[in-house]
């Protein structure tokens, strides 16, 4: 969740008029051409991001697309604009200290809300709404995803229909990408009138086909195939130039850049670097790659026996080859890293790189008591060192990746057992495969914001049901520096707190950090200014069309 800079780079023309747009933040792509591709279906956009879902309220569920999704429909306090900085949506301003929206004390946040706002079902939006969402996500009933902030406020104001006071235990800097906002996987506004008299929202209706607040709303959900989101005629800042945006559920990679190949999809969305040379070399494509604040990596559960000792986490992180799999799988592109957050994050600084080197890894397991056994797995105490590797299903590149890994780990003594889920399931929250730790090593990629705040991704208090914090590790001197960069507005006093937070990561290593990715899109050169940011790619989707 995260972004800066705005430089644009078109570097070339392959197989007849494929593009490559290379930007450092944003930046959209228009087809040259006068007249649309015979292919192509008038202001509809099709698009794909080989995932399938299984909840589309972002109370719920974590997954990007999702979030994509509820970018378009959905209604927030905030947005983020095309420089990756916060933006007003409901509230008529970003509150700060600069126009009183932060009291002197820095425990008061208040909130003006639009007074021209409206549900997509014509109901108009109060601050009843957000009154109503926050009471939603403290019901301890509630299968949020996480409460960390939320769990501050102490009494809620509502001096008017359109104003909105929230009191603070003590202060909470990340309010402006937690609370309402756009910016990650974050609880949206709920509408009152349609949830309010349920005791809690897990099983509601609702949750299949929300309403919402946005340039779009969910027309139909149809299981295993797409959902449709038509044009918001009601939306407070006027129908958008797309009358209709359709996500396709093509949980497979290979089967969704067949489906770019053959233009039954304008826009692939968030594609993994295996797939980028081909996608580079699609005829009146364009390609986007910019910076980005995601990175890959792979979680260890270190509440399973085997990983709780940090040596043996030490040790498989020494026996990783990341830059073999940075050129034979990610084509290059990336940046290799022992730091969550890559270089153009504002709260990044230099971490040594941990060496591909089999020999330390070898020697840390001996001292924490591993002994190679006769068919070379390494044992302790009649364990085995066998760790089962959850993954998802349809991704062929991670698969790639696995059996490197593999192959790196057979000299260390350590066999891997792959377990295959969907996507749906991966994620699901609650009782996924992810958030209920039935896994020891997983590998995928989180989206971090532009702020800083990990505090949901490594906090003590944050594991789940509570939170992200899916490795389950906790240190003190970590989490202490997280409690207080999450009380400091001043980002020159708050980003030295990142600092301790990512060197104990790189210590300690509940997690290995694959690279820092580079984003990358594909799309229909018809597609006209469509201008991602790093953070939310569908939130600035007004003038968007095809």
């Amino acid at each position: 969740m995260k972004k800066t800079l705005v430089l644009v780079l078109i570097t070339g023309l392959l197989a007849a008029s494929a593009k490559v747009v290379t930007t450092a933040a944003s930046s959209g792509a228009a087809s040259a051409a006068t007249e649309r591709h015979p292919y192509t279906t008038p202001h509809v956009l099709r698009y794909a991001t080989g995932e399938d879902i299984s909840n589309l309220n972002p109370h719920l569920a974590t997954q990007a697309t999702v979030g994509y999704m509820s970018s378009m429909t959905m209604a927030w306090l905030l947005k983020v604009g095309p420089d990756s900085k916060p933006v007003p949506e409901l509230a008529t301003v970003v509150p700060t200290e600069e126009n009183g929206g932060i009291s002197k004390d820095g425990l008061t946040l208040t909130y003006h809300l639009r007074k021209d706002a409206k549900w997509s079902d014509g109901v108009p939006f109060t601050a009843d709404d957000v009154v109503f969402s926050i009471k939603t996500i403290l019901n301890p009933a509630t299968n949020e995803v996480g409460r960390d902030g939320w769990n501050l406020i102490t009494k809620i104001d509502e001096p008017d229909k359109y104003t909105v006071a929230l009191h603070l235990k003590k202060k909470y800097s990340p309010y402006v990408v937690t609370f309402f906002a756009s910016a990650g996987a974050n609880p949206c506004v709920l509408p009152v009138h349609l949830l309010g008299k349920l005791p809690n929202i897990n099983n509601a209706a609702y949750n299949a086909l929300p309403v919402g607040i946005g340039p779009f709303k969910y027309s139909v959900w149809r299981r295993a195939d797409s959902v449709e989101m038509v044009a918001d005629p009601l939306y407070f800042r006027g129908r958008p130039k797309l009358q209709k945006v359709i996500f396709k559920i093509v949980p497979d990679r290979n089967t969704v850049l067949l489906q770019l190949t053959t233009h039954e999809i304008d826009l692939w969305a968030e594609i993994s670097a295996q797939y980028y040379d081909r996608v580079h070399a699609l005829p009146e494509t364009t390609v986007i790659k910019q910076p980005a604040f995601q990175y890959d990596h792979m979680d260890f559960n270190t509440t399973h026996a085997i990983l709780a000792d940090p040596r043996v986490r030490r040790a498989l992180r020494y026996g990783i080859d990341r830059a073999e799999i940075k050129e034979k799988i990610r084509h290059g592109l990336g940046t290799l890293s022992d730091n969550i957050f890559g270089p153009n994050h504002p709260a990044y600084h230099p971490i040594p790189l941990s060496p591909f080197d089999i020999n330390a890894g070898k020697k840390l397991l001996d001292e924490a008591g591993w002994v190679p056994g006769a068919d070379g797995v390494r044992v302790k105490s009649g364990q085995r060192l066998s760790l089962t590797f959850a993954t998802s299903a349809g991704t062929p590149d991670t698969d790639q990746q696995i059996e490197l890994i593999r192959a790196n780990w057979k000299p260390l003594g350590v066999e891997i057992d792959v377990q295959h889920y969907q996507s749906a399931l991966m994620f699901q929250q609650p009782g996924g495969i992810v958030y209920a730790g039935k896994w020891d090593v997983i590998l995928f990629a989180w989206t971090l914001d532009n702020f800083g705040d990990v505090s949901a991704l490594y906090g003590c208090h944050d594991m789940p049901p509570n939170g992200q914090n899916v490795t389950r590790w906790c240190d003190k001197r970590a989490d202490a520096a997280m409690e207080a960069f999450k009380q400091e507005y001043d980002p020159a006093k708050r980003n030295p707190y990142d600092y301790i937070v990512t060197d104990q990561v790189a210590a300690d290593v509940p997690v290995v950090v694959m690279d820092i990715r580079e984003q990358i899109s594909a799309f229909n050169s018809d597609l006209k200014n469509w201008r991602p940011n790093p953070f939310t790619p569908f939130d600035n989707m007004m003038q968007v069309d095809i």
